[in-house]
């Protein structure tokens, strides 16, 4: 046999053997299924919880998503994360969840086309207008930034546009995209779950009526299944999931405080939004004074490790209030003027529960301070802005004070906390101490277990009412500026971290990190960089073939 023959078939062999091993690969790879991201942070993967989720669906979930046709730059990026996404989601989930892009563009007409944005807006998807340059034009396109998801009869739109609106627009898309799998997972857990956690409203010492509470109460009652516990008729606060406290205004007594202390001890999550001091805001319209409440939870909570002070928080960063400054002929003149006393919150901590959040109005807040409780773990969830003071009970309120321009130089106070979160190891307040009365004695616990969110505002959770009709407003709406806080999305994330724990709110904390080029050096290399990806490819092939050549005709010329 030549040599030359003896080289091809060693040649033959190898590609036979190379394709041996790679259908053996192939078959040993379809019985261990693993994914890599490679990405520092971990922008292709999601959670363990939206895995397991995914896993355990019982049947088909059908996504339509409307972020699809001609794109801004920034929304073809959040597209294609919105597609990565979603086949994560399909490969997770065996093939159960299938979607499809849907143009907004193609319908038929302008008339039909505008019926279709209107039944994704009452489903939940609002569109969004955006501006394209084009040719050295620009020109308006509105875009629909959103999916619906259907689970046999049940439909659910989720707005996938979020983040927050103080935020320059390259930096309030990017917390979009990081909340894509958060949105998406939470929506197909709503729909397909059967079970929901159970929430106890606590009642008995006028807290929020019905009205006031109407907007959050709807919202609780999709989410969960809620009942008022009323602590006053109750010995013992049942097996919940949590309880939720809002704007209680009468004294708690020696028993309801020790019902509250042993539901925590056994293990019980709390969400109390609690205003320190009383203001009328009627009355602050001729002037009046505020005064703290006697509610006599002080001491329940010093020592579970937090203090709400006896203060009002003003904030430069603040909402309007509408005043009477005069008259034009034999009408009042109303104008919306900044109420400090309504501090906008815009200034939040990583954790997953307020990461990313929109603005959240507050009314008449009070700021909270930490101390020594062992065994409990502290985490600041939200503080005010940078330009804030305290204003110590009893303090004259009135709306006269609108009528001055608000100085920033006088609300040097930076960032006082106003919300925190308590998880770990609680010691009952009642331990070594006298039980009441109608305690049951044998079942009594000093410590265990247990989270408790702590916020110094209860008007928080209040909805305003329409002033022509007087029904209730979506929590978060304001009337009078037509803008909406997120106000019900803050109470939500809250109680979701308090029923579910590390489940799919964990989603919440994926950061995707943005790396933009310098622009003004990129403008100065911009013909360098380009002479190079041109050139470049072209001389490393001819080089290759050269030595190549060269080679060949090295190891053959002998022959």
């Amino acid at each position: 046999m030549s040599f030359l023959e003896s080289k091809r078939l060693t040649l033959i062999l190898q590609v036979f053997l190379a394709i041996a091993i790679t259908i053996f690969v192939n078959d040993l790879a379809s019985f261990f299924f693993f994914r890599l991201d490679l990405t520092e942070e971990n922008r292709y993967s999601i959670s363990d919880a939206t895995k397991k989720m995914l896993e355990n669906l019982e049947d088909d979930i059908y996504i339509e998503a409307y972020l699809d046709g001609e794109l801004p730059a920034g929304f073809k990026r959040m597209r294609s994360s919105l597609e990565e996404t979603l086949n994560e989601f399909a490969i997770y989930s065996n093939g159960k969840v299938q979607f499809q892009f849907v143009d907004p563009d193609q319908a038929t007409s302008t008339k039909s086309r505008n019926q279709f944005l209107m039944s994704l807006a009452r489903k939940g998807v609002q569109p969004t207008d955006v501006f394209i340059n084009e040719d050295g034009k620009r020109t308006q396109k509105r875009i629909v930034p959103g999916v619906v998801i259907s689970y046999g009869t049940a439909e659910k739109g989720v707005q996938l546009f979020k983040g927050n609106k103080a935020a320059s627009p390259e930096q309030r898309l990017n917390q979009s995209i990081e909340g894509i799998e958060y949105e998406l997972a939470s929506a197909i857990q709503e729909i397909t779950t059967m079970s929901l956690p159970k929430l106890g409203v606590l009642r008995g010492h006028n807290e929020l009526d019905s009205a006031d509470f109407a907007s959050l109460n709807n919202q609780l009652h999709e989410n969960f299944i809620v009942k008022n516990i009323d602590l006053t008729q109750i010995d013992k606060i049942p097996d919940l999931d949590a309880i939720l406290l809002v704007k209680p205004t009468e004294k708690f007594s020696f028993y309801d405080k020790y019902k509250i202390d042993q539901y925590l001890m056994n293990g019980g999550k709390g969400l109390f939004l609690l205003d320190k001091v009383a203001v009328n805001m009627d009355s602050a319209n001729v002037g009046t004074y505020s005064f703290p409440y006697d509610l006599d939870l002080d001491d329940l909570l010093f020592k579970y490790g937090v203090r709400i002070n006896n203060d009002l928080v003003q904030d430069f960063v603040c909402g309007t209030y509408p005043i009477v400054v005069g008259n034009e002929g034999d009408q009042p003149k109303i104008q919306l003027l900044q109420w400090p006393y309504y501090p906008v919150v815009n200034e939040y901590s990583d954790h997953v529960t307020v990461r990313n959040l929109d603005a959240t109005l507050t009314r008449f807040a009070s700021s909270i301070d930490t101390v020594k409780a062992p065994g409990i773990h502290k985490t600041l969830l939200f503080t005010s802005s940078p330009y804030s003071r305290q204003i110590m009970s009893p303090a004259y309120v009135s709306i006269n004070m609108m009528q001055q321009e608000l100085d920033p130089q006088k609300f040097t106070t930076h960032n006082i906390p106003m919300a925190w979160l308590l998880e770990g190891s609680f010691t009952s307040f009642f331990k070594n101490k006298f039980l009441p009365d109608e305690a049951d004695q044998s079942s009594f616990l000093d410590s265990g277990a247990s989270k408790l969110i702590v916020v110094g505002d209860g008007d928080i959770a209040r909805n305003d009412l329409d002033p022509k009709t007087g029904q209730p407003l979506p929590l978060g709406y304001d009337p009078f500026t037509n803008q909406t806080f997120a106000n019900q999305e803050l109470v939500m994330n809250f109680l979701n971290y308090l029923t579910k724990g590390n489940g799919l709110i964990t989603a919440r904390s994926k950061e995707v990190i943005i790396r933009p080029l310098d622009k003004v050096k990129l403008k100065e290399s911009r013909s360098k960089w380009q002479i190079i990806n041109l050139l470049l490819p072209v001389v490393l092939v001819i080089l290759f073939g050269l030595i190549h050549f060269w080679l060949r005709k090295r190891k053959y010329a002998r022959h």
